[in-house]
């Protein structure tokens, strides 16, 4: 260890060595407690200690883990007695590490979400006490259900989305377009398309649920309140949220065919030998699949979409070019 590194590991020794804290409740101090794990928050230096600490948390786990901030998720594909043995003992390793390290998991905040048919809902453990089970979970702002099915998180961002949008409504008094049209697409539009590639909506119910919070939002500008919802988007020089949807879809599988996803997207797309190839020289393939579901997977309902491409567009040399071209042929679609 060079001398950089001693000074190193002695300023962060100092600085988390000797800590104690305290409650304080209306006044009230309870005593003073050493504190023997853990890293300062609100700190710089906080989340990269954090990460550091818990960075051995994986090793020796044979199933899928997942780690952001503090939150931790395991999964694995459970077909058998001895897959569901693998994700168990998984489970104990984490427990194990957990006592090791004097880090202990909220229990009562893990779930297991059960996917797929004829799952027979095995009961995990973690130490001595089971798990609950859920039927839906929310992972960074996204809802998932035991049937991936994206309604509940439709209903959620609607909600949210036409919440903020009366608070815009009620509280600007100014209803023109110089007003109304900046603050919906900082403050509204992005509720309705965070993350959107992953929960895309299924159904058609959902799809209008969605279009009605920007229909709101553009007959709320003064002057266009008596003109179709077609004619605002075009005054307004505005996409529907549906064909914004779409256009996310290409800029999606540009980045993962030619961008810088690359790499994963040789694992995501197969793409047709070039003798089959007529139109833009880049086509891909799609799979087979038992469920209709799969057919709402991004891998699945762009691949008629990037087909249609004019070579012009899926050839483009960079990102933001694509983008100009790909808004170009989508212009005649609202």
């Amino acid at each position: 260890m060079d001398d950089k590194m001693k000074c190193f590991m002695f300023v962060m020794h100092n600085w988390l060595d000797n800590r104690s804290q305290r409650v304080v409740v209306n006044g009230s101090k309870s005593c003073w407690k050493g504190i023997t794990s853990g890293v300062p928050q609100g700190s710089v230096l906080g989340p990269v200690l954090f990460n550091i600490f818990i960075n051995d948390v994986d090793i020796g786990i044979e199933s899928t883990l997942i780690k952001f901030a503090d939150d931790t998720k395991l999964g694995g594909v459970a077909t058998s007695l001895e897959d569901r043995d693998i994700i168990q003992n998984d489970l104990s390793k984490l427990e194990k590490w957990s006592e090791v390290n004097r880090m202990r998991f909220n229990k009562e905040k893990c779930k297991v979400l059960h996917l797929g048919r004829n799952n027979q809902f095995h009961t995990y453990k973690m130490g001595s006490d089971c798990l609950g089970r859920s039927m839906a979970e929310r992972d960074l702002g996204v809802i998932v259900d035991h049937k991936l099915n994206m309604s509940q998180q439709c209903d959620a961002v609607a909600k949210k989305a036409n919440m903020i949008l009366g608070c815009i409504s009620r509280c600007v008094v100014s209803k023109t377009r110089e007003a109304i049209l900046p603050l919906y697409s900082a403050l509204v539009r992005p509720q309705l398309e965070y993350c959107v590639q992953f929960w895309a909506p299924h159904f058609k119910k959902d799809v209008e649920k969605l279009e009605r919070v920007q229909r709101r939002a553009t007959r709320m500008i003064k002057g266009l309140e008596n003109m179709t919802y077609e004619a605002r988007l075009h005054e307004l020089g505005l996409f529907s949220l549906e064909k914004r949807r779409l256009r996310g879809d290409m800029i999606a599988v540009f980045k993962y065919l030619k961008g810088c996803h690359k790499e994963e997207g040789e694992n995501l797309f197969l793409l047709v030998s070039e003798d089959r190839t007529r139109s833009n020289g880049l086509k891909v393939q799609q799979g087979r699949f038992r469920l209709d579901i799969r057919k709402k997977f991004l891998t699945v309902r762009v691949v008629k979409y990037w087909n249609k491409l004019p070579r012009e567009v899926v050839e483009s040399p960079s990102l933001e070019i694509f983008k100009n071209r790909l808004d170009r042929h989508l212009s005649g679609m609202v």
